[in-house]
């Protein structure tokens, strides 16, 4: 996913690291405050920002704290989402 490595709950992507970024999955009241914070940006990696994702870089989340301060965050803002219905694949059959 994204060239990266992500962790998925519930059909979900929670959070995730690609090339020396972590990518969290926030509440939208989040994103704005963990913007204001240092070494962190918008995720835009398709050319725009995607909503409730973000970027922090490896200075960002340099402590085993700061890291789990971070995965939690995004940990409990997905687990109250509903967990998603698998895709289905090919033609219904009767």
């Amino acid at each position: 996913m994204f060239g990266g490595v992500a962790f998925m709950i519930n059909g979900h992507m929670c959070c995730g690291v690609t090339k020396t970024d972590l990518v969290l999955r926030l509440a939208p009241d989040e994103v704005i405050t963990a913007l204001g914070r240092p070494h962190t940006r918008p995720m835009d990696f398709t050319g725009r920002p995607m909503k409730s994702m973000i970027f922090v870089n490896a200075h960002g989340s340099h402590s085993n704290q700061t890291l789990r301060e971070w995965v939690e965050s995004a940990f409990a803002f997905v687990r109250k989402l509903p967990p998603k219905k698998p895709a289905v694949k090919g033609p219904k059959r009767s």
